[in-house]
Order: C-alpha cells, then structure tokens, then sequence
C-alpha cells in the first residue's frame, strides 16, 4: 500500500450509509427550498436537519471523538446554519456548506477545551472506541476488532488538526478534493499535500500500534 493510497477506517458503515441514502442529488436542492430556508419556514428547516443530521454528527463523532460533543456540535451547527441561511448563495452545495460550519464548530470547541488545560482526546478508552457496535462472534475476534477501533481512533486524534480533518473529509466521508477545498477554504495544493502527509503519519502510527 503506497503512501497515496486511502487508509481503509472499518466500522464505520451505518452512519455512513444513512447519510449517503440521505444526500439529495444536486438538482433537487431547488431554488424553491433555498428560498424558503432563508425565509425561515420551518418544514424547510426541518427537512434539511432531516436530510444532514446524521452526515454531520458522524463527520463530527470522528473530529472530536466523543458522542456528547458530538451531539452538541450538530445543533450547534444547526442553529448557524438557521442563523446563516440568508447569506448562503449555491456556490457549493448544501452538504458543502453545512461541513464548514460543522469543522469551524469542532475547531472552535478543541480551541475552548485548549485553553483551559483539558485532554482534546476525551473518549478513546470507550469500549468499542467511537460508540461502533462490535459484531458478536468468536470472543478472541472481537476483542482484536475492538482492539482495532482503539487504536484507529487513538491514531486519528494523534494526527495534527489540519491532517485529521482531510484524512476525515476524504477517506471517511468521501468528499472530492474540490468539496475538501471549499469546505476547509483552502487550495487544491494544500488539500492534496495534507491528506498525503496525514495517510503517511495515519499509516505510521497504525503500524507501530501493532508491532
């Protein structure tokens, strides 16, 4: 496996496939709905919570690694989005839009606990490591896959936050390079060059997790 090459996160598939049977094609976000966002009526806003929810607290579960936050995170995103609507213009997607309020929601709130001395990394000694139901069997396979999610995790908290927030976007939520760079407002160079780094140093620290 080069170092180009995604790193596979297992266990991640039922937030992920919700969300994905979630996301509306393109075309469906119509001019209609958009102005009725920025109107404030409420059934369009329910609708788009209804649409995003688990999209955005599962991309959100993996930046900060605990359920709570997590949680928390996504109605706070929410209620920028309600707040932000009106200046929303469709240059990118709804889904788009919506992660770079949820990833500025995660920094804002790694920055808080930063400040007062608090461990950034508050739920890897969990269990099942990111609130994933481990599959009932052979009980020396699952304590390995448990062992797996563990050190997954704790490898993807270690990695420096602009890293850790490419590696997700991409491997993990399956966004285009494009939707990363307009997500995070950054280069198409820069998107490319830290997910490259951040599968190498994902990659290294998985590995030495196991030798």
């Amino acid at each position: 496996m080069s170092v180009g090459e995604p790193i596979v996160l297992s266990g991640h598939v039922e937030l992920d496939e919700i969300a994905a049977a979630s996301e509306p094609a393109r075309s469906e976000v119509d001019a209609q709905f958009l102005e009725s966002l920025r109107e404030g009526d409420a059934a369009a806003f329910d609708r788009l919570v209804g649409t995003y929810a688990n999209g955005i607290y599962a991309l959100l579960h993996r930046l900060v690694d605990d359920a709570e936050e997590a949680r928390d995170l996504t109605q706070e995103t929410f209620l920028q989005a309600f707040r932000s609507i009106a200046a929303f213009r469709g240059e990118a997607s709804l889904r788009t839009w919506l992660y770079r309020i949820a990833v500025n929601q995660a920094r804002n709130r790694r920055r808080w606990w930063r400040r007062r001395c608090r461990d950034e990394t508050i739920s890897l000694d969990e269990p099942s490591g990111n609130g994933v139901p481990v599959a009932e069997g052979d009980p020396e396979q699952t304590a390995l896959q448990r062992e797996r999610e563990r050190a997954l995790h704790a490898a993807l908290q270690a990695l420096g936050e602009p890293f850790r927030e490419v590696v997700v976007l991409r491997d993990i939520e399956g966004l285009s390079y494009e939707e990363i760079a307009a997500t995070l407002e950054i280069s198409l160079g820069t998107v490319k060059s830290r997910l490259a780094r951040g599968r190498a140093e994902l990659r290294r620290r998985l590995e030495s997790s196991f030798t």
